[in-house]
């Protein structure tokens, strides 16, 4: 069973990026702060599971933002920035219906030529085999010892609840935006009950 919180539908997009203005992380000088305990949602990159023994403790896994973190109108932590999570601990299943489990935390992604840090912790168990192992030693004892619980399994792009874990100043700059882009002028049309001059007349 997979606890972690999975979106079933696409996650709300930020405003369009020519209409923010430019953030650069750095000491505020405005008094622009996102503080600690934001919301950082990440999404895993690569397939995690214990089948073959795949993953063990301290691997690093890649991950991104599963959305823009703003502050108003200022994007201050893209979608898609790019981060690391660690595997913390692993079991791979085994006999008398052990089952297989991963468990992780969230380190940190990489943003403005740092690494900014985030906390949250994910993890999934198989199914364990508890059922067969007890029928199975009812009927014949070591037939028990045969009997298997499932690989635990988190498929990439599963969503991952984080937070930031530190205060993230940044200044903007306004006068780096892009312009919105301007709507063309529609063309002027004859006024009702004006008839439009002939195919070429002067």
């Amino acid at each position: 069973m997979i606890r972690l919180f999975f979106c079933a539908a696409a996650l709300a997009a930020p405003m369009a990026a020519a209409q923010q203005p430019a953030v650069t992380i750095a000491p505020a000088v405005d008094g622009n702060v996102l503080r600690a305990g934001a919301k950082v949602p990440v999404r895993t990159l690569v397939e995690l599971t214990t089948k073959k023994k795949a993953v063990k403790v301290g691997d690093r896994v890649n991950i991104e933002t599963a959305e823009a973190v703003m502050v108003g109108n200022n994007v201050v932590i893209p979608a898609g920035t790019p981060g690391i999570a660690e595997i913390t601990s692993v079991r791979n299943k085994g006999m008398w219906g052990k089952s297989g489990f991963i468990e992780g935390r969230v380190l940190y992604v990489r943003l403005g030529g740092r690494q900014v840090r985030l906390t949250g912790t994910f993890n999934d168990k198989g199914v364990t085999g508890t059922a067969g192992v007890v029928g199975a030693i009812a009927l014949i004892p070591v037939a028990g010892f045969f009997t298997t619980g499932t690989s635990a399994n988190i498929p990439s792009g599963s969503i991952i609840p984080a937070f930031l874990d530190e205060d993230l100043a940044f200044s903007v700059d306004s006068a780096a935006a892009t312009p919105a882009p301007i709507a063309a002028t529609p063309a002027a049309t004859p006024a009702e009950g004006t008839a439009a001059p002939a195919a070429g007349a002067l």
